[in-house]
């Protein structure tokens, strides 16, 4: 089983001027050279990290013929990001492309490669109202959530609005992660706040580590692409990990410079957090299992009791 972790996770740079696939590929590469020379194992890239390629889209495509456009050209530059990180020896989350799944059908679709060559695919469960937009992107919400084992951990993609979802962190509470993966795409301080503080949250909840990384920079394609994030790794509020929850964070950032920032979140404590989810942490409970029948409102007024003891309380004073 892995100890400890090492993980890269790039704040790409989501305001680039890219003419072509390979510009993009030799971005890409630059960053997972960089991720290897700094004993990454692990690289996280961002969720809608395609969107940068509507850079060489052809001209006047309408933004209902995007996704399509976008998914044909994740046909064929995703295997090549693959292969890219296959010569580094990385396992790589490749952010989120468009992936056609029928006639005019698509989902929003996270692909984690292994170093021994397995793929594993996460479609995004919980969808945006832009991502729902006829006017504009139309996804199709995925339908399962995928436990990826490697090398004697579990890992678990939640693609941005996900994290969100306490309902699916619940789903976990038997076995939970080792470590949960957060491609995000927030347009918004706003956005990016309500990612990391439930990213946060999941650590807590789960007693795990959390890895967040999303875009930075205004996509320079109309209508207007704004990008505010970051990247961090989160993990329990534990003194036995620093006390703050905080392992390794940066950000938020509304533009960047050059390919965007490569945080690296170095020896995240897989062992340690296994030791203290099987019963060593200071307070972690596990997941509670309240049966639906024991949930009621409480009453409208203070019962008697509770009048008569503040009535006393005045009267004593």
């Amino acid at each position: 089983m892995i100890d400890k972790l090492t993980v890269a996770l790039w704040a790409a740079n989501m305001a680039l001027q890219l003419d072509g696939p390979e510009a993009f590929l030799a971005l890409a590469e630059r960053q997972l050279a960089r991720a290897r020379s700094a004993g990454a194992q692990l690289v996280v890239m961002p969720e809608h990290l395609s969107e940068g390629w509507l850079g060489w889209a052809p001209r006047g495509l309408p933004e209902t013929a995007e996704i399509a456009w976008l998914a044909e050209e994740a046909r064929t530059i995703l295997p090549r990001l693959v292969a890219s990180a296959e010569r580094y020896g990385l396992a790589l989350l490749a952010g989120t492309v468009p992936v056609a799944v029928g006639p005019g059908r698509f989902r929003n679709r996270a692909h984690l490669r292994l170093p021994d060559g397995t793929m594993f695919v996460q479609d995004k469960l919980t969808l945006t109202p832009d991502e729902r937009d006829p006017a504009a992107w139309m996804f199709e919400p995925g339908e399962r959530l995928v436990v990826v084992p490697w090398n004697g951990i579990r890992i678990v993609t939640l693609v941005c609005l996900d994290v969100e979802q306490p309902g699916l962190a619940a789903r976990l509470k038997e076995d939970p992660p080792d470590l949960v993966l957060v491609p995000t795409d927030t347009g918004a301080i706003s956005g990016y706040s309500r990612v990391t503080a439930c990213a946060r949250a999941r650590a807590v909840e789960l007693c795990t580590a959390v890895a967040v990384a999303g875009g930075v920079g205004t996509v320079p394609v109309p209508p207007d692409r704004p990008n505010v994030s970051g990247a961090a790794l989160f993990v329990p509020c534990e003194m036995a990990l620093g006390g703050t929850g905080v392992w390794a964070e940066l950000g938020p950032l509304s533009e960047t410079r050059g390919d965007g920032p490569l945080l690296i979140a170095r020896d995240v404590p897989i062992r340690e957090l296994r030791r203290l989810r099987a019963g060593a942490a200071e307070v972690w409970p596990g997941f509670h299992s309240l049966p639906h029948e024991t949930v009621a409102l409480g009453p409208a007024t203070p019962s008697n009791e509770t009048v008569e003891h503040e009535a006393a309380q005045e009267t004593i004073g």
